[in-house]
């Protein structure tokens, strides 16, 4: 039978009734059981015990964290915790709960199965009306447009402006690449985009790219310069191949596409205006405006010797 410890304490006990000393109780233990013995501080202490009057070798409740917190309470005050507070830190865990770090992570990971993740970006936080509104335009376009299928989508141009960048950092998913094992992990300097920049307006029709305007150095996107530069320029690349073409702009909500002059513009020309729901541009008649940036920006990072003239393809 292999002896415990409560075992090897009842030996104690009995040789300090026998009036063995301590000196003696020890070497009679270590003779007997040799280094699954007890250590001479064990015996002197529980003698100490046993000299103030104890009886009992079992050990006696004491104050403080038991052995384990990972029990059935902790772990619902974890999960209230972080029902609370879904941002709560390990820190702020341990602060109300008076756990080990070690405990929070063996409660959070193998019991409530909660990993901590960043929220889904979304441009716009709309209300359930602005929500309304978008299916609504959407149900209006598809039908008037017979899903997509009339005729008079060859009519539609949409456009939007946008910064380009002479430089543009590489993406996380552009900067992967292949390890093997026993390689260290790469690394590479965070860089920012450059200070060389160009704003430019582009206009797409079902066909594909109609113009690229570019904004003058020193002038700012307002109704003047989208009503004198930039829709003329348009409109004659459209008439160029059909001059009395039926064109149906769409574009979004900023300032100088609603303002009264832009307005008076368009009506002066006959041309048609196509809603727009609530922001973001998301249901684009053409969805480019995010997609189509992006690939430039892509385009741009392999390019050479970009400069604010050559990155304008007219």
């Amino acid at each position: 039978m292999e002896l415990n410890r409560e075992h090897f304490r009842a030996i104690i006990f009995h040789n300090f009734r026998r009036g063995l000393s301590r000196q003696e109780c020890f070497d009679e233990l270590n003779s007997l059981y040799s280094d699954k013995a007890p250590s001479y501080s064990t015996v002197k202490n529980w003698y100490n015990e046993f000299n103030r009057g104890r009886c009992s070798i079992q050990d006696e409740s004491r104050a403080g964290r038991p052995k384990s917190v990972v029990v059935p309470e902790k772990i619902n005050a974890v999960r209230e915790l972080i029902k609370q507070d879904r941002h709560v830190t390990y820190r702020e865990i341990e602060a109300s709960l008076d756990i080990s770090m070690t405990s929070i992570n063996k409660i959070l990971h193998e019991h409530l199965s909660v990993k901590k993740i960043c929220s889904r970006w979304i441009p716009h936080n709309l209300t359930n009306a602005q929500k309304k509104a978008r299916v609504d335009w959407c149900k209006e376009m598809l039908e008037k447009y017979i899903q997509g299928t009339s005729k008079a989508v060859y009519n539609i141009y949409t456009g939007d402006e946008s910064w380009i960048y002479a430089y543009e950092p590489e993406t996380k998913q552009q900067s992967t690449v292949w390890v093997f094992q026993d390689e260290a992990k790469p690394t590479k300097v965070v860089r920012g985009r450059s200070t060389s920049k160009q704003m430019i307006a582009c206009f797409f029709g079902i066909n594909g790219h109609v113009a690229t305007v570019a904004l003058e150095q020193r002038r700012t996107v307002n109704s003047e310069w989208y009503t004198t530069i930039c829709l003329p320029e348009v409109i004659g690349e459209i008439r160029k191949k059909q001059k009395n073409r039926r064109i149906i702009l769409h574009h979004d909500n900023a300032s100088s596409h609603t303002s009264t002059q832009t307005k008076a513009f368009l009506t002066e020309r006959k041309i048609e205006l196509m809603g727009h729901p609530p922001s973001p541009a998301l249901y684009y008649p053409i969805i480019f405006s995010h997609g189509l940036y992006s690939r430039i920006s892509q385009f741009l990072m392999l390019a050479q010797n970009k400069t604010l003239d050559n990155m304008v393809i007219r």
